[in-house]
């Protein structure tokens, strides 16, 4: 595993994982969201995607879009095990520990976090009173 800021500025080099921006609707379902929901699904995701010693689908169970988390880890090689064996350090073909899906999840959440303006979501309104 990595130092987040050795990772980053390696990914930042990287023409691939450098061009990966989340859309709209990732971006709207972040803001709205907020961190620590979207972390949870983090965490559910890499349990069940990831986190198994020979995945199903291994390299193409990580969709491109439609969840900020899909984004972020394409962003951040942390999209399937031969990526985190690449970027991260961490051996493919046996099951993730506690501790590697928790670091998969914090590089994940950095990512997000430095992209999530909570200052873009309306608050409710309030009912009127007549």
């Amino acid at each position: 595993m990595r130092s987040l800021d050795s990772l980053f500025e390696a990914l930042a080099r990287s023409r691939f994982r450098s061009r990966f921006k989340l859309g709209p609707r990732e971006q709207d379902d972040l803001d709205r969201h907020g961190i620590d929901v979207i972390r949870e699904h983090a965490a559910r995701f890499v349990g069940e995607r990831l986190a198994p010693a020979e995945p199903a689908n291994d390299g193409k169970q990580t969709p491109m879009r439609n969840h900020p988390v899909f984004v972020a880890q394409h962003a951040t090689a942390t999209c399937c095990r031969n990526c985190l064996a690449k970027w991260h350090g961490i051996a493919a073909h046996r099951a993730l520990s506690e501790a590697e899906q928790r670091y998969v999840c914090d590089v994940i959440v950095a990512w997000l976090d430095s992209r999530h303006d909570p200052s873009r979501v309306e608050p409710p309104r309030q009912a009127e009173l007549f």
